[in-house]
């Protein structure tokens, strides 16, 4: 039901409003911290929601991914399945699976598209995978699709994320014009919804500029994006691409010192992203070098470029990546031309060469052929020379026959812009036409919900209340269960007692007999000494030690006797609210001093963790004592009968050792644990060890029923457990859980 709602209250709101500046100029760390103050889940899934829009691929991207789908699991006010694909897309670029990755975010981006969500920076970051593949013409091609599907249905965010993209492939390639043209109505777009990225691609088109060798336009659109008061807030990547184009206009224009203080605040600009950082500082460092060698001052410069170089071979950069080409390459052919050292600026020049072939940089491939001819006919190398010569000449002469099918009239671009714009406006009208038709089906639709949303409710409470009669049912069925198991104990204790003091009284007469009769013998023995010899004196010992043996037996009887009345009486006593490290610390003291007493040469550690802030405990503390008496004794003779049974030089090692200690691991539960360092049990022995009877103690020392009766007042006279653990040869731990 929550989700149908959810579903209605969407639909009728129509969707969120993110074309605003205030949305996709929202200052990230700002949000981020404000995330962590929501109080609501629907406050969070927004928030989370926005960050993701802004950076939606950065390094903090898969735990917001995680947030959000858990948030929306609990809410289920989205759908969340392109942020599903979005996640499993980002997982797989993490693990360099990028031809995967680009399929999954380009089903991402459909899924979006569905949902009416726009999605530019997602649309911008995947430019990076398409270089990675170098995938040219399918990037080029991806994106005029999506360009003309986003002209179509209206949504200028990613309309304008294509415009870059598309600029950013034309000036890859060398095309300049057309680079500049996408560039600026990317520009023109996004000064509807963001000002960041207007001023952005107000800086793109300066650079460009800069590579077509037309200072003039680059000043003018450098200073026009410089002048904007949205430019002091520019942080980041995008303040270094500022500066950095604006080193390399100046370095055209042989003004040294200003393009040395433009790349000097490039690598001043702080950027937060750890590996953007690392980024922007390679490329600030190889623009610096190459303006100190410009200066002539080689020293500096090659120290600058040895930590570019480091900082390149960690990140294994690519030659074109953010904020622009890296010429690391180009930049030491020039180094080592100056240091005259000829055979290494050649392979420098060849490798920056053959990296722009790779990368299909066609402006960069033209630039490094014309450098590399002429290096050698600077060399006396005229094979050499004239090859590069004439492979610029081909590659310049293929670049212009490209360009060639571009140089139209303007007139005729202008036709060709109307017809595209009327076709754009013919299919608007058949949308307009299409979304009056849904919207009419929607609200037949909302009437079918709304009585399925009645039907549903009144489903869901009587569900409720079938559920509501069946916990209640299985309540009286245990409580009735509990009834019976009560008269059933209540009937065996009855009999136990009964059968109890029916034997007690015979057995008191055998030992009271037994007893009379030993002292008969004996002082017949003292009196008579002379005729102990021979046959009576034979049967006299003999009749003795019958006696003897009579009493013995006679009060294990009587003990076992007593221990079922124990049992007959367990469980019986009302619970009530008792302090358990009192409890525990006078059980452990008693059965130490009563072992004491019995055996003055016995000694043993006892320790005590309990937990200071356990409170009091409801519990029976008479049963509770009982148990916890019988444990610590059996603990005390477990260490005892290790030690009876080592070496003198090993008893000198061992230290007997009994630890009782509580705590409370939930509100709801108490724990006690009765741990020794003793003889230890069998797993055979473990099994049986709470059987009534069963007792490993020589014969006359136990009688089987200590661990049967404190498991049974434990487990039925409080609803908790007993449980042992023991290794054999090194000790034994009894753990008792209480429920409160």
């Amino acid at each position: 039901m929550k989700w149908l709602l959810a579903v209605l209250l969407v639909w009728a709101a129509g969707g969120p409003v993110l074309g605003q500046h205030r949305y996709w100029d929202a200052d990230y760390d700002s949000l981020a911290r404000a995330l962590a103050q929501q109080r609501t889940d629907t406050a969070r899934l927004r928030t989370v929601r926005h960050l993701l829009d802004l950076h939606p691929t950065g390094a903090r991207a898969l735990p917001l991914l995680d947030q959000l789908l858990a948030l929306n699991h609990r809410e289920q006010t989205i759908n969340d399945q392109p942020y599903q694909r979005l996640r499993a897309g980002l997982q797989l670029w993490q693990r360099e699976a990028h031809a995967a990755a680009l399929d999954t975010l380009k089903v991402a981006v459909a899924e979006f598209d569905a949902e009416h969500r726009p999605i530019p920076w997602l649309l911008i970051d995947m430019v990076m995978l398409y270089n990675q593949l170098n995938r040219m013409e399918a990037r080029k091609r991806y994106y005029g699709q999506k360009l003309a599907y986003y002209r179509v249905h209206n949504a200028p965010e990613n309309t304008a994320a294509c415009y870059l993209s598309q600029g950013a492939y034309y000036r890859r390639i060398g095309d300049y014009n057309r680079a500049i043209n996408n560039s600026l109505r990317a520009a023109d777009m996004a000064q509807g919804f963001s000002r960041k990225l207007h001023i952005n691609e107000l800086l793109v088109t300066g650079a460009i500029y800069t590579d077509w060798q037309n200072p003039g336009r680059a000043v003018h659109y450098l200073n026009e994006a410089r002048a904007l008061p949205e430019f002091r807030r520019v942080q980041g990547t995008n303040r270094v691409f500022t500066f950095l184009a604006l080193s390399k206009l100046y370095l055209q224009q042989r003004k040294y010192p200003e393009a040395l203080q433009a790349v000097d605040s490039a690598l001043a600009t702080r950027v937060a992203d750890g590996v953007e950082s690392s980024m922007s500082q390679a490329h600030g460092l190889v623009q610096k070098g190459d303006v100190l060698l410009r200066m002539q001052q080689t020293e500096p410069a090659g120290r600058l470029l040895q930590r570019a170089q480091q900082l390149n071979d960690s990140l294994n950069l690519h030659m074109s990546d953010k904020p622009g080409e890296m010429e690391l390459d180009a930049t030491w052919a020039r180094y080592y031309v100056a240091r005259r050292a000829d055979a290494r600026a050649e392979a420098h020049w060849l490798v920056a060469y053959h990296k722009a072939t790779a990368a299909e940089l066609e402006g960069l491939q033209i630039k490094y052929l014309r450098e590399l001819s002429a290096f050698y006919d600077a060399r006396a190398r005229p094979v050499e020379a004239q090859r590069y010569a004439r492979e610029y000449i081909a590659l310049t002469d293929a670049f212009n026959a490209a360009q060639a099918s571009f140089h139209v009239a303007q007139y005729e671009s202008e036709r060709v812009e109307q017809a595209q714009g009327a076709q754009i406006n013919n299919l608007r009208q058949a949308q307009a036409v299409q979304a009056e038709r849904l919207r009419l089906g929607n609200r037949m639709l909302l009437g079918a919900l709304l009585a399925v949303l009645l039907v549903s409710g009144l489903g869901a409470f009587i569900y409720r209340q079938l559920q509501t009669n069946r916990r209640t049912l299985a309540k009286l069925r245990h409580a009735q269960s509990q009834l019976v198991q009560a008269e059933k104990m209540a009937f065996l204790g009855e009999l136990t007692a009964g059968i109890a003091h029916e034997l007690q009284n015979p057995l008191n007469f055998m030992k009271n007999f037994a007893e009379v009769s030993s002292d008969l013998v004996e002082d017949m023995h003292g009196n008579n000494a002379g005729r102990d010899a021979g046959l009576e004196g034979e049967i006299l010992i003999g009749l003795k030690q019958n006696l003897q043996q009579i009493s013995q037996h006679g009060q294990r009887a009587s003990s076992i006797i007593k221990d079922m009345l124990e049992h007959s009486r367990s469980g019986t006593s009302l619970r009530e609210p008792a302090d358990l490290n009192r409890l525990a610390e006078e059980s452990l003291g008693l059965a130490y001093d009563g072992l004491c007493a019995n055996d003055k040469t016995f000694h043993a550690t006892l320790e005590r963790e309990l937990e200071p802030k356990l409170g009091l405990v409801n519990l029976v503390p008479q049963d509770m004592g009982r148990v916890l008496l019988n444990l610590c004794t059996n603990a005390l003779h477990a260490v005892r009968q290790r030690q009876r049974h080592m070496s003198a030089e090993e008893q000198l090692l061992y230290e007997p050792t009994v630890t009782v200690s509580t705590r409370r691991p939930t509100a709801r539960a108490v724990e006690i644990r009765v741990r020794d360092n003793g003889v230890g049990m069998s797993e055979a022995v473990q099994a049986k060890i709470f059987q009534p009877f069963f007792t490993t103690k020589p014969a006359g020392e136990g009688t089987g029923l200590g661990l049967s009766l404190s498991h049974d007042i434990v487990t039925k006279g409080h609803g908790g457990t007993l449980t042992v653990e023991s290794r054999e040869g090194h000790g034994t731990e009894f753990l008792i859980t209480l429920p409160q």
